[in-house]
């Protein structure tokens, strides 16, 4: 599934002979083991639900009642629970590794000293500003554009990523990402728009209550880390912050724009950025950047970068020296002064997310590891925590989905020869890989400072973002990772047309060996038939099998595709958890597809790893029920009001008791709880969206 930094977040026939399965090479049915337990919980489930009225409360009431959000966090659910059971496992490995005597310069040896320079808080409070006060020096000694662009330029990092996260936030005013070219050929960096410390251009410009009050508040939080920064005339400075800020996202494409992959990419040459973007030095900006030879670029943001660079020509220097030295000292508040940690936590903790206390240190120097020492905690997490059954199970089950897809494709009644033989051939060359990468990176040129979180902090920052420049110009890596073994979370890669499954997801409540298929099927299965049918959603299936952006369509099929999106869409504008507050069925489109198509899929892959038998009645559940409610029990979803506000203004996923409705487009949920016309979830044949 694509995420966003939370990060922690993921679908009409005759066929020809000529196009059947054998045709394409996909594999038979894979058998793998299979458990025999139930799976589902039913101490979850609230019975007294009738199914085909709230299928979510049905499965996930009791728990929905009694489930308390821990104090620490904004929600709460399937994907708490196991990243709970995996921040426990690599809190053992950091505790051992914390007091290991490992070389320096070996990734154990950096774990702990980056593990223990954070974990120091009272050296961290006794180097006050004095880590970062250079920064700030230089800022305020800025004197014209062209310092100025050298000092946007210096800030740029790979911290964002439009394709496969869909993480489009960054503080500093352009983010860079690095992969091939949507059209096809070399790797290159794209630039995108960022700027802001809210997390989306609506908290800035929506005229809701709650997002005007969160506006007010953010510019009373600028002028309190100020305060505690020690800089003077914090309020005046807030104020000239807030209203840049205010201009910045103006300029900001939207978040439906940032989406569209095929309407916001733009290939850009170096001459292009002063010829259509003026305002801004290029050449200062992209030499601190350490971009100073590249040619060319992926504007991904083509209409908001030259508004961007407007402002940095039009708008007051004092104002931008002010932006620059707050979003530093912002950025780096969990290894400066922990008072300035605290004023941060209590707007982004309290008030943007309801959350009342802040995470223990230890999660949160953790969290750091992952962030910059990924891979290096990840190969230690899968040689202690990953079965390597589990890995061989789950390639089974890709299998069997990926069988299962194309069969459907082949079914499609509407769609031409041609476009069918290009989405089989997409499906046959999926690269997946599970559990892990085949190579980890390698962390030889990362030196850390002895007792400096802040300088530990900033030189990982940069050695990760040497790691992805160093790709540029090379031929695309299919097979590169782009989450760490330890996330729990999935990914679709559309230029590499690959999956990626991390090893912590491949626990409960998503895998479980020792439950019978009709559970990991309806669990595990259905994110896997998510990400495969990410490749054919609308902006995956603007890609080719090769991963360039190419049409592939026939008009009439794309118009028969759009219309099933369009009336998807429709129907999760319907779900409004707050009076006048709806979820954006445009805005969801893309995983509303991979949710629904996906979990079809799975469905089918299940029914034929059955063989021909019947499925086992367990503790009176069916087969079906159990896949139907273990889909659903994966959703199960508790968030504070202010976190549920903010994934409907920003997210590209629905809240997860929406994600659960997914159910009432398959006919056989119909059929397995028998829901008839009258029940609240009720939809005519003809009105259950079938994309895939």
């Amino acid at each position: 599934m694509r995420t966003t930094k939370l990060t922690v977040a993921l679908f009409l026939g005759v066929a020809t002979a000529s196009l059947g399965l054998a045709a394409c090479k996909m594999p038979e049915t894979t058998q793998t083991a299979a458990g025999t337990s139930l799976g589902i919980d039913p101490a979850m489930m609230d019975k007294a639900v009738k199914p085909g009225d709230d299928f979510y409360a049905y499965a996930n009431g009791n728990w929905q009642k009694t489930t308390e959000i821990p104090a620490d966090r904004s929600s709460v659910g399937g994907f708490y629970i196991a990243s709970e059971t995996t921040d426990k496992q690599l809190g053992e490995l950091i505790q051992a590794i914390s007091k290991s005597d490992a070389a320096a310069n070996t990734d154990e040896g950096r774990i702990r000293d980056f593990y223990n320079a954070v974990m120091d808080t009272a050296a961290i409070d006794a180097a006050g500003m004095a880590p970062i006060q250079p920064e700030l020096d230089r800022i305020a000694a800025i004197g014209d554009v062209k310092a100025l662009s050298a000092a946007i330029g210096e800030t740029v990092r790979a911290d964002v990523d439009p394709l496969n996260a869909t993480d489009f936030q960054t503080e500093n005013l352009f983010g860079v990402f690095v992969t091939q070219a949507l059209a096809g050929g070399e790797v290159l960096p794209y630039l995108m728009q960022g700027g802001l410390g809210m997390p989306e251009r609506e908290y800035y410009l929506s005229n809701d209550a709650k997002m005007i009050d969160l506006r007010t508040k953010y510019q009373a939080y600028i002028a309190q880390l100020l305060t505690q920064a020690g800089m003077s005339d914090a309020a005046a400075r807030a104020k000239r912050i807030y209203d840049l800020e205010m201009k910045i996202a103006q300029a900001h494409a939207s978040r439906e724009e940032s989406e569209n992959f095929q309407k916001s990419a733009t290939e850009w040459t170096r001459a292009d950025f002063a010829a259509k973007a003026p305002g801004i030095d290029w050449e200062a900006l992209f030499a601190a950047a350490q971009l100073g030879s590249q040619q060319k670029f992926s504007a991904y943001h083509a209409q908001a970068i030259p508004r961007l660079s407007a402002l940095v020509a039009s708008q007051p220097l004092e104002a931008w020296k002010d932006w620059l030295a707050f979003h530093r000292i912002n950025q780096n508040t969990e290894v400066l002064p922990q008072k300035l940690d605290a004023v941060r936590f209590a707007f982004y903790g309290q008030a943007l997310q309801g959350v009342t206390e802040q995470r223990p240190r230890e999660k949160r120097a953790l969290a750091l590891v992952n962030l910059y020492l990924g891979d290096a905690l990840g190969k230690l997490y899968v040689e202690k925590y990953f079965p390597a059954s589990a890995k061989t199970e789950v390639e089974g089950m890709v299998t069997n989905i990926k069988n299962a897809f194309a069969k459907r494709v082949e079914a499609l009644d509407w769609m031409a020869p041609a476009t069918r033989k290009e989405a089989l051939e997409k499906v046959r060359t999926i690269e997946v890989a599970v559990g892990y990468p085949e190579t980890w990176k390698d962390y030889g040129a990362l030196a850390l400072a002895k007792g400096s979180a802040f300088a530990d902090v900033q030189a990982a920052s940069k050695v990760a973002y040497q790691q992805q420049l160093a790709k540029i110009g090379k031929p695309l890596d299919k097979r590169e990772w782009w989450m760490n073994a330890q996330l729990v979370n999935a990914v679709n890669l559309p230029v590499q047309n690959a999956l990626n499954f991390p090893a912590a997801i491949l626990q409960r409540p998503f895998f479980d060996p020792k439950a019978d298929p009709a559970y990991n099927y309806g669990a595990i299965g259905a994110v896997i038939g998510h990400e495969i049918s990410h490749s054919f959603d609308n902006n995956g299936a603007a890609f080719d099998s090769t991963g360039r952006m190419r049409n592939w369509w026939t008009a009439a099929d794309m118009t028969q595709f759009d219309k099933a999106g369009s009336a998807l869409a429709a129907q999760y504008d319907t779900y409004e958890p707050f009076p006048g507050v709806k979820v954006n069925g445009k805005l969801t489109l893309g995983e509303n597809i991979a949710d629904v198509a996906g979990l079809a899929a799975s469905y089918d892959a299940y029914h034929a790893s059955l063989g021909g038998k019947e499925a086992p009645v367990i503790d009176g559940f069916t087969g079906d029920q159990r896949f139907f409610i273990a889909f659903a029990q994966t959703w199960a979803t508790k968030m504070r009001d202010e976190a549920l506000r903010g994934r409907i203004a920003t997210d590209g996923h629905a809240p997860g008791m929406y994600r659960a409705l997914t159910v009432r487009n398959l006919d056989a949920w119909y059929k397995a709880f028998d829901v008839k016309a009258g029940d609240k979830l009720y939809l005519l044949p003809e009105k259950r969206v079938k994309v895939w």
